[in-house]
């Protein structure tokens, strides 16, 4: 009896899944995310999604153990609020968990809320059991007294029986509420991201074209010719562009931001101490510059202990005082108000050497100080690696990349003014529920967010897995540039090349220029009806608008600028 029960109730939770994917019309994608600690958590995403008593007020229906580890209910004292928790934990995998079927080749986006019972934080991952792979889905820092969520999501390969559960190496009691995990097609999560794309890039807007006295011109013959495209999509660039004419062709015809993948770091500028040379770092930047390229400056220091200038790693804390204050004077003050951007100190999510050194608020030091060198413009980054590509990276989850950021501001209110969060994605098999989950987690930081390192493991699935992390970035909201990491070299590129030696472009190239065109609005013409009004849906970016009309001596020309903040109308005025 109990065997047929089991079998009918898998029967069921089977049919629960397919009934969830051949939904008639697809719900809309939920980008909300917290990084706040709250006194409780909010309502589960999609409603559970597929998980049965998502908010645990059913008590423990639906979920069990894992891996032989002791669950019991929860409630919160003030609110009744119920819960899981998972208690006397002696294992990292023991946790609550519940069984679920997965469909093929479907995107899953995952969010639940966290709580640890006493004592420090706790980093908690997500994790889904398959029938041969236990796959990392998201991570969270949780802490005593409050909830925290985490946001994460994963593909599945192949349909079948599997697994949720959490884990952690801290011992503390882990508290569970508000769990979903949400399934959608492939193109369900495509025309979600079709439906953003056009939201946050694109515009349709009303030119009116005026004879000098205000009059509408009807019949006039209206032109939009792109200019220049706003979203900034880039890519490093490596000191043999100097000499390399076609090189120099090629990446200048494409991109309109860069950084230079090695001239400008510190082993390459100050070679042996007190030798500084930047001679290859100012011609490129004078190249760039020749084109309206932006540059971003990568970096000011670095915080892997592998990457100082051989001088630097042993020198005693006076002299590297000293080395560290004349390479962030030397190096910020000589391209201050000439770049976009700073790295000012790279990964430092994964690495430590001047907080080693110099104690733990030595990157907050560096950035005040970038910041008093370059007053002007210029962001301020934090960048680091696999805050989108691996979710299994506890040092790099949202959580932590958000509590190193606030560290930095806190300690030093000016550096609020001008911070910017850089994602390197370095990827190998992009997980792009993942992916957006931890955009959707970045965002609410409410400062610009850019992919600045962006490559893909070599293999046959290479130009697709790129095509699939830029559509993701371009669509999200947050997102306001992308560079890719592929520098060309006559002996081979970093992981990721997108031309060979002749710079004809390879498939990886292929894809970028595909989407630069399809982000780039064509030209396009028509004439204005009775008021005067010609309608047009364009990308964000510069226009000219050329108007010819009968009544008109010669054809008018203007610039017009279209972004997501301004209005739609414009007067086109002889």
């Amino acid at each position: 009896m109990a065997g047929t029960m089991e079998k009918l109730a898998f029967f069921l939770l089977c049919a629960a899944a397919l009934m969830e994917g051949f939904m008639a019309k697809p719900l809309p994608y939920d980008y909300s995310a917290s990084v706040e600690c709250l006194a409780e958590p909010l309502e589960p995403h999609y409603g559970g999604g597929v998980i049965v008593n998502p908010d645990f007020n059913s008590g423990l229906q639906g979920w069990s153990s894992f891996g032989y580890g002791r669950v019991a209910e929860g409630a919160s004292v003030a609110t009744g609020n119920r819960y899981a928790a998972a208690v006397n934990r002696t294992r990292p995998y023991h946790s609550v968990s519940q069984k679920v079927y997965l469909q093929n080749d479907t995107h899953y986006t995952l969010s639940a809320w966290f709580q640890v019972s006493d004592g420090s934080a706790a980093a908690v991952r997500a994790v889904v059991k398959t029938s041969d792979d236990f796959v990392h889905v998201g991570g969270v820092v949780a802490k005593p007294g409050c909830w925290s969520m985490l946001k994460g999501g994963l593909t599945s390969g192949k349909a079948g029986r599997a697994e949720l559960y959490f884990e952690s190496n801290a011992t503390v009691d882990i508290w569970v509420d508000s769990v979903s995990l949400k399934p959608f097609s492939k193109e369900e999560w495509a025309a979600h991201r079709t439906e953003s794309t056009r939201a946050t890039r694109r515009k349709t807007v009303k030119l009116q074209a005026t004879d000098s006295a205000g009059n509408p011109l009807q019949g006039a013959e209206v032109s939009v010719e792109n200019v220049r495209t706003s979203f900034p999509l880039g890519a490093a660039m490596s000191g043999e562009i100097l000499h390399n004419a076609a090189y120099q062709q090629w990446f200048t015809s494409r991109f309109t931001v860069t950084t230079f993948e090695n001239e400008m770091k510190w082993y390459s500028t100050e070679p042996a101490p007190g030798r500084e040379d930047y001679t290859v770092a100012d011609a490129m930047l004078a190249l760039a510059k020749q084109h309206g390229i932006g540059v971003r400056g990568h970096n000011v220091f670095w915080d892997d202990p592998k990457q100082q200038p051989r001088w630097v790693q042993s020198l005693p804390y006076t002299e590297l005082l000293a080395a560290a204050s004349r390479r962030i004077r030397s190096f910020v003050s000589r391209y201050a108000g000439q770049l976009i951007a700073w790295d000012v100190v790279n990964e430092n999510l994964h690495f430590s050497f001047f907080e080693r050194q110099f104690g733990w608020d030595a990157s907050t030091a560096f950035y005040a100080a970038a910041r008093l060198l370059d007053a002007g413009s210029s962001l301020m980054f934090m960048n680091d690696f696999n805050t989108l590509e691996q979710p299994g990276d506890m040092a790099a989850v949202p959580g932590r990349y958000v509590d190193r950021l606030k560290q930095i501001i806190a300690s030093y209110p000016e550096n609020g003014a001008g911070m910017a969060i850089g994602l390197e994605g370095h990827f190998t098999t992009p997980n792009i529920p993942y992916m957006r989950a931890a955009l959707d987690s970045m965002s609410t930081v409410g400062i610009p967010v850019w992919l600045t390192e962006v490559d893909v493991a070599g293999g046959p699935m290479q130009a697709q897995h790129l095509e699939e992390v830029l559509r993701e970035a371009y669509a999200h909201p947050a997102v306001q540039g992308v560079i890719l990491w592929s520098a060309w070299h006559a002996q081979g590129c970093y992981v990721m090349c997108l031309t060979d030696n002749n710079f004809k472009n390879l498939p990886q190239g292929d894809v970028v220029d595909r989407l630069l065109a399809e982000w780039r609005t064509a030209a396009q013409t028509g004439t204005t009806d009775a008021q005067g009004y010609f309608q047009a849906e364009v990308a964000h970016g510069e226009y000219k608008v050329t108007v010819s009309h009968p009544s008109l001596n010669t054809s008018l020309s203007q610039s017009v600028t279209v972004e997501l903040g301004s209005g739609n109308h414009f007067f086109i005025q002889a």
